[in-house]
């Protein structure tokens, strides 16, 4: 199968490693950004095959675990209290939120349904025109071409029972906070490939030159991920800090014009609230004036006061970087998939998850 197989070649997976091994001369830490990349790499052994002197370090790239506290309670409360259909991806349904989750809420007899696109939200909305419905959207750029279409078409059919419960934030400005933490040590980056698949390549340039750290845009099967991390070792060890572009088969440097101008037409960046991490400015998409009518904190004019997080729970700390999963005390004890302390247990980028189903058993480093 054509660019799958071939980045699953366990030649090619030898053949960077052994690069790699011959390369590195000293230690180096390499963030690679996104969930699923962490996956990629805890599942396939990629941890442990790499030479000692890489530290690979784990970053917020998990939309379904920066999702806030207080937004989970938003969705339950419209769920429970408002009677809305809740219509959600299905990471989203065991998230714990500071009194229940979204699934304990359905056993609760909430009407609340797993999608796989908001368009499907839009079209229980033209079903049931005596109902409210909202969708949970929730995502990086990858998700929000089709979030915005869905608003969009939703005032275009002239639906007034529709609207969204917007969670959406932004990969750069993300890497930057890490970039600025005193406690967060990242020599380089393995940058999100399906993000810049949507965004392009530009919006890194600016993170380059201001911190002078190396950025490879990269993809996820185990040879994507070593030749970006190869990629990376070599800008290191010679001084260098460029963006490059390992995801080049899928991966434009102006991106995917057409969804960047969907995304334009009903979003505007502002100000967000990462889980674990805090507010990162110009970090999130919010709806347009125009399609205020169709951002459901407005329309029902939620107001719930907010919760604090698990003191037990240390997901901010490994969302940045700063602890692996393993190094939490509740890690596989008060905290499992089937009883969540943070969404990085039971989200399916979350590192959390990854470390629990792939690394049990294994040291922590």
């Amino acid at each position: 199968m054509k660019y799958l197989n071939e980045y699953r070649d366990p030649e090619l997976v030898e053949e960077f490693l052994k690069e790699i091994r011959q390369t590195v001369t000293r230690p180096w830490s390499i963030m690679e950004v996104c969930g699923g990349q962490t996956h990629g790499l805890v599942k396939n052994g990629i941890l442990g095959l790499l030479p000692e002197e890489i530290t690979m370090i784990h970053g917020p790239g998990c939309p379904v675990c920066v999702t806030p506290l207080h937004l989970i309670d938003k969705a339950v409360h419209l769920a429970m209290e408002k009677g809305v259909i809740l219509c959600s991806y299905g990471d989203m349904i065991r998230v714990p939120g500071s009194a229940k989750s979204l699934l304990e809420a359905k056993a609760m007899g909430a009407d609340i349904r797993i999608l796989y696109s908001p368009l499907e939200a839009v079209k229980i909305a033209k079903e049931h025109p005596g109902r409210e419905v909202v969708f949970f959207a929730v995502g990086f750029e990858t998700t929000a071409p089709a979030n915005a279409l869905a608003v969009i078409q939703a005032k275009s059919l002239g639906l007034t029972n529709f609207s969204i419960l917007t969670s959406h934030v932004l990969v750069p400005p993300a890497m930057e906070a890490v970039l600025n933490d005193e406690e967060a040590r990242v020599d380089g980056f393995l940058a999100a490939g399906h993000v810049c698949a949507i965004m392009g390549m530009e919006e890194y340039v600016p993170l380059v030159e201001k911190y002078r750290v190396p950025i490879v845009v990269t993809g996820f099967e185990p040879v994507d991920l070593l030749q970006g991390i190869l990629m990376t070792v070599r800008q290191l060890e010679k001084g260098e800090a460029r963006l490059e572009n390992q995801y080049a088969r899928v991966v434009k440097f102006e991106g995917n014009l057409p969804a960047k101008t969907m995304i334009q037409n009903a979003f505007e960046v502002a100000d967000r609230e990462w889980r674990g991490i805090g507010t990162i400015p110009q970090s999130g998409y919010e709806l347009q004036a125009d399609y205020a009518a169709y951002d459901a904190v407005k329309k029902f004019e939620i107001h719930l006061e907010k919760a604090p997080e698990n003191p037990d729970c240390i997901a901010g700390l490994v969302l940045k970087g700063i602890r692996k999963p393993m190094q939490c005390p509740q890690f596989g004890k008060g905290c499992t998939p089937s009883n969540p302390l943070g969404a990085p247990m039971v989200s399916s980028e979350g590192a959390c998850a990854a470390y629990y189903y792939f690394m049990q058993g294994a040291e922590v480093g």
